[in-house]
């Protein structure tokens, strides 16, 4: 005898079928059924491919795009943060009010856009990581995470118009796709001025564009410009004898604006998106002090299953250099090297 439900893939009939053995017994060629047992057995069976066709069961196994009910885990949010971001305390809160604000918004009236900046080794790229894998449960490795390397993707001079064209595309494309799209940046110092602008009607605030909303999108800048108007601010702090905590973003977010916006080298000169405030955070990264590159020395270790052994942390952390020379503060590449150093010893 054969049986499949209207529409049942194989998959699906491979799984119902045990179910029909179960309730209506052995199925024997020739032999009758009972019309109550095979009843019961079709109707089980109907309920059971449903739950199989349906999204969320499929989406158990195959990546899909968050829908309005799977929103991020602020707590989750918070936790990553404080595990893998060390003395950044105004990037925690910028990011963790902005990403937990917006996807709770139930209407939003343009898409997130953050700027980050610092120098290297600081956690820009921890946090855009830790931002996708918050949105999409693959992190960087989400089809619907996106991230452009301006060196890489938008290396000539002389091709400009043809990258704004195909940046375009491939926004419009993948928003198309999922409407959450996460979209990073990084090395925006190295973009080619006036590059970047050709994503600004995406960012703006218009409820469609051409029959397509990008207000759910997120869009995430990563630059080293601005890193030496951060560490004048916090080292000015220093000098007047001001704990590092105590300063705001009222401290450094006009200066960080007006800066990479006169730059010619931040990707941001000109821009735009600056002059059209479509930026929502200037978020700064502070340069990282001794007890800050001990703390990611630990974490190095840990990550990878060993115990932390002080005497190594101590050795590493003495390997890196540290300015202004003469009281030796801040680490002149934040934990970019932390990795290289820990396999050394």
């Amino acid at each position: 005898m054969r049986w499949a439900a209207p529409g049942a893939s194989a998959m699906q009939l491979a799984l119902v079928l045990p179910l029909l053995l179960a309730v209506g017994g052995p199925l024997r060629l020739g032999a009758a059924l009972e019309p109550i047992s095979v009843g019961i057995a079709i109707g089980a069976a109907s309920a059971l491919t449903g739950y199989l066709s349906s999204p969320r069961f499929y989406c158990a196994f195959v990546e899909c795009c968050p829908q309005e009910q799977d929103r991020p885990n602020a707590t989750a949010l918070k936790l990553s943060l404080d595990e893998k971001l060390f003395g950044q305390h105004l990037a925690k809160e910028v990011i963790l009010k902005a990403i937990t604000g917006f996807v709770n918004n139930p209407n939003p009236k343009k898409p997130l856009t953050l700027s980050l900046h610092g120098w290297a080794g600081t956690g820009k790229n921890f946090v855009s990581q830790i931002v996708a894998e918050n949105i999409h449960r693959a992190g960087l490795k989400s089809k619907y995470v996106h991230l452009f390397l301006a060196t890489l993707h938008f290396p000539h001079d002389h091709q400009v118009q043809l990258y704004k064209d195909q940046l375009q595309k491939w926004i419009r494309g993948n928003v198309t796709a999922c409407a959450r799209s996460v979209f990073i940046f990084d090395e925006m110092d190295k973009l080619h001025p006036g590059l970047i602008d050709a994503i600004k009607p995406f960012l703006d605030y218009y409820e469609q564009i051409d029959g397509i909303s990008y207000r759910r999108a997120i869009f995430i800048f990563l630059s080293n410009a601005g890193g030496d108007l951060i560490t004048k601010v916090t080292l000015d702090f220093w000098k007047s004898g001001r704990a590092r905590e105590e300063i705001q973003l009222k401290d450094l977010e006009p200066v960080l604006s007006i800066g990479v916006f006169n730059n010619k080298n931040s990707g941001l000169w000109h821009s735009s998106l600056i002059d059209r405030n479509l930026i929502d955070y200037f978020v700064p990264f502070l340069p990282l002090e001794y007890k800050h590159v001990k703390m990611c020395i630990r974490a190095e270790i840990k990550s990878r299953g060993n115990s932390v052994d002080e005497s190594v942390v101590q050795k590493v952390a003495d390997e890196m250099t540290f300015f202004p020379k003469d009281v030796r503060i801040y680490s002149d590449k934040g934990c970019k090297t932390v990795q290289t150093k820990v396999d050394f010893f």
